[in-house]
């Protein structure tokens, strides 16, 4: 039953792919690999360098993608980097051992492999080590450059230093000397507090090992080459890592893949023609600008919400995949009709929306997203409350997952306003905390009356 779903994929595909595949009892993929005979080719040409990025599914599978990258790689296109792909019955080193196993009886030029690249969260590099022992296994650049953006976004740091430190991240990923490593790790050292700055593992810009392997580019190969990642994972996790089917959500990927495959008629011999058109450039072959949106901001999503508050926010925006209508706007407001009645937004940060989800959560609202697909924007810190930010407000999702009721209701709002009330009092100058808290004395006594001493 699983692998029908990828019956009438591979009848369209003019050369038959390499596929393995293992189905469990209840019908669905245990593990599955796939390699088309356009990117075994792409391979066998560029096998010195070996990215892996991981896209995971909202029922615990994972997809691996394996890229090739290095300074002879010259595929402009978005995903022609992608040689392979596989989804391991378990991320755990026998999973894992399989998975590399199918992935070198594919692909005989994997003993050409010198060095290959994952994500700092990438466990099992023993498992690696043992099933390619001539390559070296290193931290890629872009994985530790989006590790370091997802920290600074759940620190919650003053909006000028976080925007001082995003700054310099990408000013130093695209131009990563031993000089300019060492003054964002002083940056760290000085803008983030103590406590929390073991968290960012700073120590990764001091090895220097990690960067020659990217050093290599100069700044505007440095920024077409994060840019045309960036692209990559987000249309990676637009199809797999939205679909709770796993089998669904990877045969839409590889439907994409042959409807968006422009550069595999230019693709001879391992070099495609130098351009001076970015990867974000639209063209014929290119992603839809609509697909590129919505999959941006679901990474924005992800990266700043709370697990609670990005599932609630996803499932809004699934309503305005569907169905979106923009009737007007204005400097001030947005009028946002998604065939039901209108509602009012406003995008000022914190942004804000008459309806009752906004106002009851204080989410982004399917009228705020589709606000920000029209206008080719994604999701920023500030247009959410700082109590639904990752890393805050862990319990709220108790009170999400349990069955609605007006108690609940009150006690959300309350929950809510106690924690951006606690925000608010804890990033602030000391003159600006006893002014506030003066102010929330006087209120706390006003409403409840001084009689009764209320503890804040």
């Amino acid at each position: 039953m699983a692998l029908a779903m990828l019956n009438e994929l591979l009848i369209e595909d003019p050369s038959p792919p390499l596929l393995f595949y293992q189905v469990s009892k209840t019908a669905q993929f245990d593990t599955l690999h796939y390699q088309s005979c356009f990117m075994q080719s792409v391979f066998a040409h560029f096998p010195e360098i070996l990215f892996v990025h991981r896209t995971y599914n909202p029922r615990g599978k994972v997809l691996y993608t394996f890229l090739v990258d290095g300074p002879r790689v010259q595929l402009e296109d978005h995903l022609t980097r992608a040689v392979y792909f596989a989804i391991p019955a378990k991320e755990d080193a026998e999973g894992l051992a399989h998975m590399f196993q199918v992935f070198k009886k594919f692909n005989p030029a994997w003993e050409r492999v010198c060095t290959i690249l994952v994500d700092p969260h990438f466990l099992p590099v023993p498992t690696l080590a043992m099933e390619f022992p001539a390559a070296e296994v290193l931290l890629s650049a872009f994985h530790i450059c989006k590790f370091l953006q997802g920290k600074f976004y759940q620190l919650s740091l003053d909006q000028p230093v976080e925007r001082a430190l995003l700054s310099s991240l990408q000013s130093t990923m695209c131009s990563a000397t031993a000089g300019n490593l060492r003054k964002l790790h002083t940056l760290l050292s000085t803008c983030i507090p103590p406590a929390q700055l073991p968290e960012l593992h700073s120590h990764w810009l001091l090895n220097d090992r990690i960067w020659l392997a990217h050093r290599w580019r100069s700044t505007a190969e440095s920024s077409r080459y994060f840019q045309g990642l960036e692209v990559t994972t987000c249309i990676l996790s637009q199809f797999f890592g939205t679909t709770p089917s796993a089998e669904k959500g990877l045969t839409a990927l590889l439907r994409y893949m042959q409807h968006n495959s422009g550069d595999q008629a230019s693709f001879s011999l391992g070099l495609s023609p130098q351009s001076d058109h970015t990867p974000s450039d639209v063209s014929a072959e290119s992603p839809k600008v609509e697909q590129l949106v919505e999959a941006r901001i679901q990474h924005s999503l992800h990266a700043i919400c709370t697990g609670p508050a990005a599932q609630l926010c996803l499932g809004e925006l699934a309503v305005v995949q569907k169905s979106m209508h923009l009737i007007g706007s204005g400097s001030e407001k947005v009028n946002i009709q998604i065939l039901e009645d209108t509602h009012r937004v406003q995008p000022q940060p914190p942004a804000s929306c008459s309806c009752y989800f906004n106002q009851a959560f204080h989410l982004p609202c399917r009228h705020i997203l589709a606000m920000l697909s029209a206008r080719r924007q994604v999701l920023q810190p500030d247009m959410l409350p700082a109590q639904w930010t990752a890393g805050c407000a862990a319990s709220l999702s108790d009170i999400l997952g349990s069955a609605w009721s007006e108690t609940l209701d009150k006690h959300l709002a309350v929950a809510l306003l106690t924690e951006e009330v606690g925000q608010l009092l804890q990033h602030c100058s000391q003159e600006e905390f006893e002014r506030r808290y003066s102010t929330l004395r006087e209120l706390a006594d006003s409403w409840i009356g001084p009689y009764e001493q209320v503890q804040l």
